[in-house]
């Protein structure tokens, strides 16, 4: 299990995401869509969300 804070990619932003790597992606996928107008998600992107994903505490 793993978090992720969008705020360590996007300054300001304060949802956090929580689960598997997949899980994550795709929640943070959505989020990115719905709150930041984000249409295309690219391969820099996904790992920039992979290299800020940390175990849970």
């Amino acid at each position: 299990m793993k978090t992720f804070r969008c705020g360590d990619v996007v300054p300001g932003c304060t949802a956090t995401f929580h689960g598997a790597d997949d899980e994550i992606l795709g929640a943070v996928g959505r989020h990115a869509t719905a709150d930041h107008g984000i249409t295309t998600i690219t391969p820099e992107l996904v790992s920039a969300v992979r290299e800020h994903m940390v175990p849970a505490a």
